[in-house]
């Protein structure tokens, strides 16, 4: 199973961007499915994350009331719609699947390549 993000690009301060994570196979609803960012320099965070059965969420504190992570299940794709971007937002986006809940990238077992969003002022 591979996944593939996808949706990043440039967008001025203020603006939106919606990312895809499309899954090569099905998503059981065991699992969860997170979304990571690195910007050059810095490790990678947390964003948010979403069970993939319940539909639950989590969110960072820094994009919280911005950010919207969803799914459909019958795409199996996953979906992170950003709002109020920052400059602060600029990096790659990873998403990312685990067997639980985890703030810790290290806790996710498969990785898509990445999206870059850069956001000017």
């Amino acid at each position: 199973v591979q996944l593939q993000a996808s949706g990043g690009g440039l967008v001025q301060a203020g603006g939106s961007l919606r990312l895809s994570c499309a899954s090569s196979g099905r998503v059981y609803s065991s699992l969860l499915m997170g979304w990571f960012r690195q910007a050059p320099g810095k490790e990678r965070e947390f964003v948010a994350a979403i069970r993939w059965g319940s539909g639950l969420t989590y969110y960072a504190d820094s994009v919280k009331g911005r950010f919207t992570i969803s799914k459909d299940g019958a795409k199996n794709t996953g979906y992170l719609q950003m709002s109020s971007l920052k400059p602060d937002d600029t990096a790659r986006y990873y998403c990312a699947t685990a067997t639980s809940y985890s703030t810790r990238d290290y806790d996710y077992n498969r990785w898509g390549q990445g999206t870059q969003v850069t956001v000017s002022s």
